[in-house]
């Protein structure tokens, strides 16, 4: 009597900063993980205490597991005990493939894997954060060069690097923090699940503006703020809805801030969301005048899926969502007056707001689909072949549209 000899399945980590965006960010990849028979497993810190996250993860197939780490600051004592904390999960769990995205899963998880001999070591790069974004001065500038060399030691170990725009990429090169033998790809974005984040008919009446975001001055939000303020003193009327709570990062937006603008009435203060749907379904036009070093934005992403026109600026990770005058307007980065500019051409001419926004759902449907770029991502790793031979899928190519000019 022959008996079937069971073939283990391969085991793959995801490291997160935090136990939300595990379902909320990476939930269609791990999906996606599961359903190309590998054995998932999930670490984040406070990921055990997080029981609606962890009850979906468990849901769909995943294990989890608790990880010590503090997403933001440079405590060396703490930073320790998470990469001692990571050595030690792996050594238990044995993956054959890790990944790590932000900042501390890719050094610490990087540099743990390496230790531990896991034989597959992956980094996505999802932007960069307050460490380059503005002038490199003062504790900027100590940061950077701190993040620099604890990035730079730990890409040295991976065996692929996944950038989310090319400039992030370049910067890297440039700066020597990722080193030529090193492999590395560019992705569109995170992606954004469409069957999620379905259209939605506009609001009536005239168009109504909304940003959501951490609430950090790099995300452009005193920018948003002052235009808001200079808009409503002609249009009375216009509605300009922020959500998103204060941070930890330390170019966070101050709670003295927040509570002049909601005073003084320019700013419609909505907080945390669960469920970012509903507001964006209640804007006409998508706002995020960012400066910060993003990956590709989420919050862009998702609103376009939703059909909506967006302003963003010319920056990297946004400058690749917008075409100029076409599915939206991008703008100088800290420009206020832009800013003032481009809002008033969608209050001025509102059926542009139904047309960008139309296009935004179609740039959304053929870039950004999260199955497509999910499915390139499975491929460089080795975990499935995708057959898609097209280098368009697998590469990131410039929408196609105007030349538009970029500032540095």
């Amino acid at each position: 009597m022959n008996s079937k000899v069971s073939i283990p399945k391969r085991r793959f980590l995801l490291i997160s900063c935090t136990s939300y965006s595990l379902v909320n960010f990476r939930g269609p990849l791990v999906q996606a993980l599961i359903n190309a028979g590998l054995e998932v497993h999930t670490a984040a810190p406070g990921l055990l205490d997080d029981k609606k996250t962890c009850q979906q993860l468990e849901a769909w197939g995943a294990i989890t597991h608790d990880c010590p780490m503090q997403r933001t600051g440079l405590n060396p004592l703490k930073d320790i005990i998470t990469f001692q904390s990571l050595y030690r999960l792996m050594r238990s769990v044995r993956p054959d493939i890790v990944l790590g995205y932000t900042i501390k899963p890719v050094v610490y998880g990087m540099l743990a894997a390496w230790l531990a001999k896991v034989p597959q070591q992956y980094a996505l790069i999802t932007g960069l954060g307050y460490a380059f974004a503005g002038q490199a001065s003062g504790k900027r500038a100590l940061v950077f060069q701190i993040v620099r060399r604890l990035y730079a030691a730990a890409l040295s170990k991976a065996d692929k690097v996944f950038f989310q725009n090319p400039d992030d990429e370049a910067l890297f090169r440039e700066f020597g923090i990722l080193r030529q033998e090193v492999p590395s790809q560019v992705l569109n974005g995170s992606g954004v699940d469409m069957a999620h984040f379905t259209v939605a008919p506009l609001p009536p009446g005239p168009p109504r503006f909304l940003l959501i975001a951490r609430l950090l001055g790099d995300k452009g939000v005193r920018q948003y703020a002052n235009a808001a303020l200079l808009i409503k003193q002609q249009h009375p009327d216009m509605v300009f809805q922020l959500a998103g709570d204060i941070d930890s990062n330390p170019d966070t937006i101050t709670q003295e801030e927040l509570d002049a603008w909601v005073k003084e009435g320019s700013i419609q203060h909505l907080g945390w969301l669960d469920d970012v749907r509903p507001a964006i379904a209640d804007c006409s036009v998508y706002v995020l005048p960012s400066y910060y070093r993003e990956g590709t934005p989420r919050s862009v992403l998702e609103a376009m899926s939703m059909g909506r026109a967006v302003i963003t600026t010319d920056a990297p990770g946004c400058r690749e969502t917008v075409i100029d005058g076409d599915n939206g307007y991008l703008i100088p980065v800290r420009d206020v007056d832009a800013l003032v500019k481009a809002m008033e051409h969608f209050i001025d001419r509102p059926s542009r707001v139904q047309a960008m926004g139309q296009r935004s759902l179609e740039i959304a449907k053929d870039r950004y689909d999260v199955h497509k770029v999910n499915a390139v991502m499975l491929e460089a790793m080795g975990v499935i072949n995708s057959g898609v031979d097209n280098e368009e899928e697998k590469q990131l190519n410039p929408i196609p549209g105007p030349e538009i000019p970029r500032i540095s």
